[in-house]
Order: C-alpha cells, then sequence, then structure tokens
C-alpha cells in the first residue's frame, strides 16, 4: 500500500523526474581501458559437425591454442581486458543442443582463464551473416520472432552463467553489430529489441554491466540514434564500431562487399606515401577492370575515386576518422554519459585476406591503430582492438603463426 502510494504521488514524481535531469545517467559497475578482441572461430567448422564434442569443446575455439600463458601475456603487453566474442548459434542450433549446458559451462571457463591472468573480460554474443554451413544468421535472428525469443532465452542463460563473476572484473555485452538500419521503421524495431535484449539480461544478471550498442552495425551512427533514457539502469556501457575508413582498413576482404576486394596496396596515411598511394590506386584500377563483373567495372572505378579523395589530404583524412568519435561524443554530452561508460568495441586495419597474397606492410597497421587509440583515449572512451589472430591478427596470422610485433609495440609503448 505505501509502495503504491509512493508512485502515485505526483509531487514525488516529479521529484524524481527533476533528479534523473539533472545527473548523470550511466555509472556502471566494470570498467576497463585497452583490450583486445579473443578469436571468434579459428576453423569454423560446419554446423553438420557441431554434435560432436570434440569439434564445439572447449568453447569459444580460441582456448585449444590460447591459454593462461598466452593470455597472461596479453596483460604484459598493456592490455587490461579481453572481449570474449561468443558465436550464438552453437547455442541455438539443434545439431548442438546436448552440448548446451556444457557450452556455457566452457564460456564461463573462458572468462575465469582471463580474470587468473589478471584480465577483465567482456563476453560478447556475436552473431554473423547467414553462410552456407548454418542455419541462421544475424539477420535472420532479428527478423524471425521465434528465433528471437530463443536468442533472449540464451541471453537469458548467459546472464545466469555470467551472474556468479565479480561485475567489477566481468561484463555482459547482448548482440553484436546487429544487422539492421538506423533509421524510420527499422530504428524503431531495433529499439525494441534492445529494450527486450536489456530486460533479458538484466533478470538473470542483476548486478553485471550490460554493453549496449546501437544499429547499423553497431556504428556511431546507429549509437546515436539511441535514447539511453529508455533504459532505466545505471550499470551500462555503451559501445560501437569503426574501422574508417573503410578503403584502408578492409583492402582485399572478401566478405566486405563486392568492391573492396579488387583494392590492396594503399598506404597508411595515403597523403604520406604518393608513390605507393599511386601504384595501389592503378593496380586496384588495374584489377577493376580485369576481375569485376562487367556491368559494374565503371561504376566501381568511379567509386574508387570517390574513395580515395576522401583520404589523400591530411585534413580529409583526420575527419574521415574522427566523424565517428565526434558523433558519438556530441550524443554523449547531449545525454549526460560520462565518456568512461563508453567502449569503442571494435576496430583495426586487416593484415591479410584469408587465401590473398598480398600483406599489410606492418608499419602501416601500427601507424593506423596508435592514430585511432589516439582518438579514443582523447576522447575518454575504453577500446578494444580487432583482433588476436587471423585476418587482422596483431598477435597470429592464420594457423597459429605469430603475427609481426609492431602493433603490439604501439600497445606496449602506451604505459599505464
Amino acid at each position: 500500500m505505501m509502495k503504491g502510494a509512493f508512485f502515485k504521488n505526483p509531487l514525488v514524481l516529479v521529484g524524481a523526474a527533476l533528479l534523473i535531469s539533472l545527473t548523470p545517467l550511466q555509472a556502471a559497475s566494470f570498467s576497463a581501458k585497452r583490450g583486445i578482441n579473443l578469436d571468434l572461430w579459428v576453423t569454423w567448422p560446419n554446423e553438420a559437425e557441431w554434435s560432436k564434442e570434440d569439434v564445439l569443446l572447449p568453447y569459444p575455439e580460441w582456448r585449444r591454442t590460447v591459454g593462461l600463458d598466452e593470455l597472461a601475456a596479453l596483460r604484459g603487453a598493456g592490455f587490461d581486458f579481453v572481449r570474449i566474442p561468443v558465436d550464438p548459434l552453437p547455442f541455438l542450433s539443434s545439431q548442438s543442443a546436448a552440448l548446451r549446458p556444457r557450452l556455457l559451462a566452457s564460456v564461463l571457463e573462458a572468462v575465469q582463464l582471463a580474470e587468473a591472468a589478471g584480465l577483465k573480460a567482456i563476453v560478447d554474443l556475436h552473431p554473423i551473416p547467414l553462410g552456407a554451413d548454418r542455419f541462421a544468421g544475424a539477420e535472420e535472428i532479428l527478423r524471425d520472432e521465434a528465433l528471437f525469443e530463443r536468442y533472449l532465452d540464451l541471453v537469458r542463460e548467459m546472464g545466469r552463467t555470467l551472474s556468479g563473476q565479480d561485475p567489477e572484473s566481468v561484463a555482459f555485452e547482448l548482440m553484436n553489430e546487429p544487422v539492421i538500419g538506423c533509421e524510420g521503421e527499422e530504428a524503431d524495431q531495433w529499439r525494441d529489441k534492445l529494450t527486450r535484449l536489456f530486460a533479458a539480461a538484466r533478470s538473470s544478471a542483476p548486478r553485471l554491466t550490460l554493453v549496449l550498442t546501437g544499429a547499423c552495425w553497431s556504428s556511431a551512427e546507429g549509437l546515436a540514434a539511441i535514447d539511453p533514457k529508455a533504459i532505466w539502469d545505471d550499470n551500462i556501457l555503451w559501445g560501437f564500431h569503426s574501422y574508417s575508413p573503410f578503403i584502408l582498413t578492409t583492402q582485399g576482404a572478401q566478405w566486405a562487399g563486392d568492391f573492396i576486394r579488387y583494392v590492396t596496396g594503399i598506404p597508411y596515411p595515403p597523403y604520406a606515401f604518393p608513390d605507393e598511394l599511386a601504384e595501389g590506386v592503378e593496380n586496384a584500377r588495374r584489377t577493376i577492370g580485369s576481375e569485376a563483373p562487367l556491368t559494374r567495372r565503371l561504376g566501381m572505378l568511379a567509386y574508387l575515386d570517390e574513395q580515395i579523395a576522401l583520404v589523400d589530404t591530411k585534413e580529409e583524412l583526420e575527419e574521415e576518422m574522427s566523424a565517428p568519435f565526434r558523433v558519438v561524443a556530441e550524443w554523449a554530452e547531449k545525454n549526460r554519459i560520462d565518456p568512461g561508460d563508453i567502449i569503442l568495441s571494435e576496430f583495426g586495419m586487416i593484415r591479410q585476406e584469408y587465401e590473398n597474397p598480398a600483406i599489410m606492410p606492418p608499419q602501416w597497421r601500427a601507424a593506423y591503430v596508435r592514430d585511432m587509440i589516439r582518438l579514443a583515449e582523447d576522447h575518454g572512451f575504453a577500446w578494444s582492438l580487432w583482433g588476436y589472430g587471423g585476418a587482422f591478427g596483431i598477435v597470429e596470422e592464420f594457423g597459429g603463426r605469430k603475427a609481426e610485433r609492431d602493433v603490439l609495440e604501439v600497445i606496449e609503448q602506451l604505459g599505464e
């Protein structure tokens, strides 16, 4: 009776609203500064094999080759947390249903391994686009209501699995890179789904910091489209990603659209290497002219020129790279969000696309990472570099082979 009377009192409601309007909305219990993303998959096994214990366990797959010593080396290099991408599909697939409890336990063991190495951890549910080897992808999870309800069940279960961990050491990210627009009707759809994801996670993990992101593949614009007051919680980190400028960071990538796969050899920063820039552009034009679909070639060549024009001077490059940070900073100021409660969850520069002979010179990658870290830290944002191994690997490349140390040395030089 007293509780009901309290909330029906208009003066109390006005006072509460005034208090909320005058105080910062965010105060996350999880605090970290410098992180690295561990690998989502290494061998990418086909879903048809997911019923086999020796295919899925331990989970995530990086645990087969990355142990306490390797994680401790990350701590020694200057990282204070790891972001642990977890593909949710093995939890949703009928092939692996019998292994679900052990998969959850294995994710928890991964978190505890990181903690034992002196690292904090963000567990990131990381759906990816649909492929021929799986029954659904990120877009299907968002579009299919029944599948999304199953995903919400996973969020609750993962929250419950992590809920006993120290909330100052472990955080929970509910969905990576939502494949949905951040304007109009799609923006409304994401706001609804984000609210439901938050409620699901908070119901089973009341003490953990939750990491929330905007639509448009977790872009800065997607984050800026969110009204944080719709999330009635003060234990939130707000995440965004930036791989800007795309023409520099994802050169040669087969999965990133039908243009960038033909582009390699563009230096960083472009204006500092005019000869290499001219050679890279010419090679890209030649490759587009010989390998791209005939009806697309003229459009791709024009687009190449447009993209190069955005990065071929110091001023233009700085504008392209700083724009996402400015969007997020303005949104944070408008909504009274502490910059320390914002994380650049992903950024990086490709080293080498799988089975592509072109390798990005390590000094170019190191220079890009250094500049992105400066932008993040100048804004007071935490950051998490992509990634440990594979195409963007800074510790390993493919097959467990060591990557060049140039990027790691950038981290080591940051100091405490």
